[in-house]
């Protein structure tokens, strides 16, 4: 046997590490001897820095493991692996450059280097050539900061880096500006940084010379969720807890198994912590400290751009949103688009998205006439297909709902008269016109489309263009009673005293108010009043209420119920949509239609009839199974001479004998069928 060697401690670095971290005194004399090597190694190694050196690489490793440990010896430790990686970054083996990052991480996680002169390096090493080493170090800066802001915002730290990152969206580098860009993004979408400084840095990014660079941006203000989904889709893969409970009761226990179960249940417990959480996303949209002058350098950016036409559709998106969102301005806006909408047009029904979502009440009704027009022109005709008329009429009606003064009346009844073409989707989306002119102005219809008058419809006057309609009280609030508090504090009066008064009121509830009687009431109610949340929701479903009960000048109409109407559903959603801000795309490309009707679709369903019955014949089999056919269908078989003599009888019958075998037949129908 060969003699075994007394201190094999120099040579075996993870032993030596171990037994360090134990007892860290009496290992010191060993721990110098590797310093002191790794010293000469790392002299040696600044000669060649482009060679992988196998020493070299465990030094720094076992050194920042022990770091801790005698952190006055190694307080030059950290930059000494800094001021390395920053004299020979790009020159430097790939895997060596890893292993010094990778130390520098350690050493970060105990405290040992500041995380700004850490993440500035790191994004300085964003220019090396080198795409794995770039994704570890974008990784480790987002979870570094994330974990920095946990319990708080450091805002000093918080500040450099931004400002730091400012600086790195301008480098020339192109690779080292988008992943800084990747990085702020994933930060903004973690609500680690979710403030104005990141989106108007972000919004920076937005007129890059660099295609990737801006394509990033403007797609992280269109809201793209996918980062969203993969968090979801992760959260679907966690088994159920009651499948590893099971498997822990009949498999072997073990302590892996038991340490499964608890991990699992943790997983459980956070998904339902994340999922109850209240969710308060703002869009970056908000956020913006200047829209107005970011959606006019967008749009002249967009005018002059030479990009594919995706890139170009996506700036028209994000230009259309600043303008739906914030009410903003941009007369040349109107134009430009019109060019794009025909029929033939790629990605045509977005375009009308985005035309309807860049209109709104405060701009002038003679820029948008042009979209209108070319909408009109080139989809609402009888020599396109029904489906394009009826995405032309749908566009048209989301326009005009945003701005309803582009609309005349002759227009307006041409489009209208659609309600009797002979495609359903065409017919559905003309009377969804009506419909939306029945509420905003109902005066620009025809008077038999105007259907029936409500309060809600009667009370709608046309507002022309900058006018607002300013109240003097809150709509509705004629429905609070001035006087309840009055009789609640009245408590000890009698009771014949309270039957009188609950008559007087049963009384005035049946008075039909006349609609200056109801804003004087509701003026009377809200002046001097605090209303609380109760009252805005009874005025809330007195405004619904006015839009399906009928109203007439000379007497009452039928009304519906709350129930009826589905009053209370109402209330909740119009509480919860407010304005809104965006337009949905399936509102445009909402078509009514059949399916279609061809050979395939006929042949199915007549197999389908097919399935639970005899091959010939009706499903009705015969009464027994030896028993021959009726003297009815016999009959059908014989010729027409044998037959003569009975339809001749028949026709002869009196009125009482025809009563009398219809009433024969019909027992006998009954008895058979039971």
């Amino acid at each position: 046997m060969a003699k075994r060697q007394s201190n094999q401690l120099p040579n075996n670095l993870p032993q030596l590490q171990n037994l360090i971290k134990r007892d860290s005194e009496s290992y010191k004399e060993e721990f110098e001897q590797q310093l002191r090597h790794f010293n000469s190694t790392l002299a040696v190694f600044e000669l060649t820095p482009d060679q992988f050196n196998d020493s070299l690489d465990e030094l720094v490793m076992f050194l920042a493991q022990v770091a801790k440990c005698y952190q006055e010896e190694l307080k030059d430790f950290p930059a000494t692996l800094v001021n390395l990686l920053e004299k020979h970054a790009t020159i430097l083996d790939g895997d060596m450059r890893l292993s010094i990052c990778r130390a520098l991480i350690l050493l970060r996680n105990k405290a040992l280097i500041a995380p700004a002169d850490l993440h500035k390096l790191f994004f300085n090493l964003l220019r090396c050539q080198d795409k794995s080493l770039r994704s570890f170090l974008k990784d480790n800066i987002v979870n570094d900061i994330k974990n920095i802001n946990a319990n708080g915002k450091d805002q000093k730290l918080n500040g450099a880096l931004q400002n730091y990152m400012f600086t790195m969206l301008k480098d020339n580098a192109t690779i080292a500006a988008k992943t800084s860009l990747d990085v702020m993004i994933s930060l903004y979408k973690k609500n680690v940084w979710r403030d104005e400084k990141t989106v108007n840095v972000i919004a920076t990014a937005c007129f890059s010379k660099v295609t990737k660079i801006l394509v990033t941006a403007v797609k992280f203000f269109l809201g793209t969720d996918e980062d969203n989904e993969e968090e979801d889709s992760d959260d679907e893969e966690i088994p159920t807890l009651k499948e590893v409970t099971m498997q822990n009761r009949f498999n072997k226990k073990t302590r892996k198994r038991e340490k499964y179960l608890e991990n699992i249940k943790k997983a459980h417990k956070k998904k339902k912590k994340k999922s109850n959480a209240p969710k308060y996303n703002f869009s970056a949209l908000h956020l913006i400290h200047d829209p107005q002058e970011f959606a006019e350098k967008l749009f002249r950016k967009l005018e002059g751009l030479t990009e594919r036409f995706e890139v170009k559709l996506m700036m028209l998106e994000l230009v259309s949103r600043l303008i739906g969102t914030h009410q903003l301005i941009i007369l040349n806006y109107y134009p430009y688009i019109a060019r794009f909408i025909a029929p033939h047009q790629r990605e045509v029904v977005r375009l009308l998205q985005f035309s309807a979502q860049a209109a709104h009440e405060l701009v002038p009704p003679d820029c948008i006439e042009p979209v209108l027009k070319a909408i009109i022109n080139n989809f609402v005709t009888e020599r396109n297909s029904s489906e394009v008329m009826a995405v032309g009429l749908n566009a048209v009606r989301e326009l005009v709902a945003r701005c309803p003064l582009v609309m005349t009346e002759d227009l307006l009844r041409d489009l209208v008269e659609y309600k009797t073409y002979k495609d359903k989707g065409v017919m559905m989306a003309s009377k969804s016109l009506i419909q939306l002119f029945r509420s905003i102005c109902p005066d620009l219809l025809h008077r038999r489309d105007r259907g029936r008058p409500t309060e809600a419809s009667v009370e709608v006057k046309r507002r022309e263009f900058g006018e607002i309609d300013v109240k003097e009280f809150v709509p509705g609030a004629e429905v609070i009673d001035v006087n309840e508090e009055e009789g609640a504090s009245d408590g000890n009066d009698s009771d014949s005293e309270g039957e009188d008064d609950l008559d007087e009121t049963k009384d005035e509830k049946d008075i039909i108010l006349s609609l200056e009687d109801k804003a004087k009431k509701a003026r009377e109610a809200t002046v001097g009043k605090i209303l609380t949340d109760e009252d805005f929701l009874k005025i809330d479903a007195a405004q619904l209420k006015k839009q399906v009960v009928g109203f007439r000048k000379g007497g009452k109409g039928k009304k519906r119920t709350a129930a009826e109407a589905d009053l209370d559903e109402e209330a909740e959603e119009a509480a919860a949509a407010g304005r809104n801000e965006l337009v949905n795309l399936e509102d445009i490309e909402m078509i009514y239609k059949k399916k279609k009707h061809d050979k395939e679709a006929r042949m199915e369903s007549i197999m389908g009839g097919r399935e639970d019955r005899e091959k010939f014949g009706g499903k009705q089999s015969k009464k027994a199974e030896g028993a021959s056919i009726t003297n009815k269908q016999k009959s059908k078989k014989k010729n027409f001479s044998m037959m003569k003599h009975k339809i001749k009888a028949k026709g002869k019958k009196s009125f009482r004998e025809k009563q009398v075998a219809l009433k024969k037949r019909l027992v006998k129908i009954a008895k058979n069928s039971h």
